[in-house]
């Protein structure tokens, strides 16, 4: 049955089409429980049911590419453009070719348009420093995505406030974030606590035998030959610093996990740049030793391992609060006996039966992405940076709650990267790590580790609130639909 024929609406919402709409009772910005029950009831209806008559859709035509004059081209721009087409010309070269990134994205964008038959009029071209990501950010730049940053806060961390920027595109993430941070502050603020700062690599070796390879692992390991390693590592960086030294064994195979502090830098090139040093001081003594890769995937680098979890990699910190009863009913709607309950069942039952690695929590990784992106660090080290395990317990009588969360392996740096980029740079600078800190090495990058932590903290304890008040339907319904879409259709 064709539903464009459905036309005849019952009285009832003819009548509400006709006039505007209403609400006694709600505040600003708040969405009545008639129109929230009316949209879960909406979402229920089967498809092709009483519904309001939307506008014939059109067919779809194909699209137009824009006229490379709106681009800007010259003459000349549009031979190079004609030359990358036909293959003549790498679109990777045109930078050094041209000497000029922005000419050089805008003639890859136009000649990628031509080639896909496909507009991307929609992805931004002007506006962004092409020249910045030169050989560190992005290879091959058409253009730029727009992310919304919205502000937390402020967090009241170890006696010291902070705005803190996310970037996301979930409605309710920030808003939540917000109360929890509300939540923290009203209570006296959280304090935190970094149990370990070190980035690791663990490159893996091979020898015609294991014994030979224990051999290795038995040098290696021995506290007598620490300084010699920690000279040879050391030279990489006048920041690295060797702290430790692992390995584990897989028949001949070798799994060597470095550890050593980076500064204010991530560090991943920095460990990288020692463990070389040191491969090649080896193989004076082990020249029978086969170097199969510098990274063996025991690291464990942007992939959920238990390594991580147990040993840490990156800042390892513990964020904690106490939250007062009376906060606990005002902001969160909520009360301590349901929170304790809830984090048990959900939190640590509910992911152990799920069979969770260093995901025991309700969301932590939300919050670590939203900061990841408006700083700079590397989204996808969000996997391990996200391991998180949330505790909610029970203090002074069971008046009021103790609520921490632990995490292992937070990987962040202030210097280097997606950090020196203007957008991600002045996010830092709101934060107040923006580049590296001239008092202590590294002491940026670990404020900024406790901040995400923070913001963790306040995340977990907003939405676990709202799931034990049974609020989390509600308050997506008030940010991921959109109002504007309503009051079209009631207007």
């Amino acid at each position: 049955m064709d539903c464009r024929r459905r036309q005849s609406l019952p009285a009832p919402i003819k009548s509400s089409l006709r006039k505007k709409v209403t609400f006694a009772g709600a505040g600003k910005g708040e969405v009545p429980n008639n129109v929230e029950q009316q949209i879960l009831k909406d979402d229920k209806r089967p498809p092709c049911g009483i519904a309001i008559p939307l506008p014939k859709k059109q067919q779809p035509k194909e699209v137009e590419i824009p006229s490379p004059n709106a681009l800007d081209l010259t003459p000349e721009d549009l031979e190079i453009v004609e030359s990358v087409v036909n293959g003549s010309i790498p679109s990777y070269s045109l930078e050094s070719k041209l000497g000029d990134c922005f000419c050089a994205a805008k003639i890859r964008r136009e000649a990628l348009q031509r080639i896909t038959g496909r507009s991307i009029s929609g992805l931004p071209l002007n506006g962004f420093d092409y020249d910045s990501i030169l050989g560190q950010c992005c290879e091959m730049p058409v253009g730029f995505v727009q992310i919304p940053v919205g502000i937390a806060g402020p967090l009241l961390l170890d006696g010291r406030e902070y705005s803190v920027p996310m970037a996301t595109t979930e409605g309710c993430l920030v808003a939540s974030t917000n109360r929890g941070c509300k939540a923290i502050y009203l209570s006296g603020g959280a304090t935190s606590v970094i149990l370990k700062d070190g980035m690791t690599r663990a490159p893996v070796v091979r020898f015609q035998s294991a014994k030979r390879a224990a051999e290795l692992k038995f040098f290696l390991e021995n506290p007598a030959n620490f300084e010699t390693l920690s000279l040879v590592f050391n030279k990489s960086s006048r920041f690295a610093r060797l702290q430790e030294v692992k390995c584990t064994m897989a028949g001949k195979n070798l799994y060597i996990r470095f550890t050593c502090s980076t500064g204010d830098a991530m560090g991943m090139n920095m460990v990288s740049k020692g463990v070389q040093n040191v491969l090649d001081f080896l193989q004076r003594d082990f020249p029978d030793m086969d170097v199969i890769g510098i990274s063996g995937n025991y690291c464990s680098d942007k992939k959920p391992a238990a390594v991580n979890w147990i040993e840490g990699r990156g800042k390892s910190v513990v964020c904690e609060a106490v939250i007062k009863d009376e906060v606990l009913k005002k902001v969160l709607k909520t009360d301590v006996d349901s929170l304790v309950e809830l984090n048990m069942l959900k939190n640590l039952t509910g992911s152990a039966l799920a069979g969770a690695l260093g995901g025991f929590n309700a969301h932590a990784a939300n919050i670590v992405s939203a900061i990841y992106i408006a700083s700079g660090q590397d989204p996808a080290q969000n996997v391990e940076s996200s391991h998180c395990i949330t505790m909610m317990e029970a203090i002074n009588d069971g008046k009021d709650l103790h609520v921490s969360v632990s995490m292992p392996s937070i990987e962040v740096g202030t210097v280097g990267g997606g950090t020196q980029l203007a957008s991600q740079s002045a996010c830092l600078n709101l934060l107040g790590v923006k580049g590296a800190n001239k008092e202590c090495a590294g002491g940026n990058a670990r404020r900024l580790a406790t901040i995400v932590a923070g913001s963790v903290l306040a995340g977990e304890l907003s939405l676990m609130s709202a799931i034990a008040a049974g609020q989390l339907v509600k308050s997506h319904m008030k940010y991921n639909r959109s109002s504007r879409d309503m009051s079209k259709a009631s207007s």
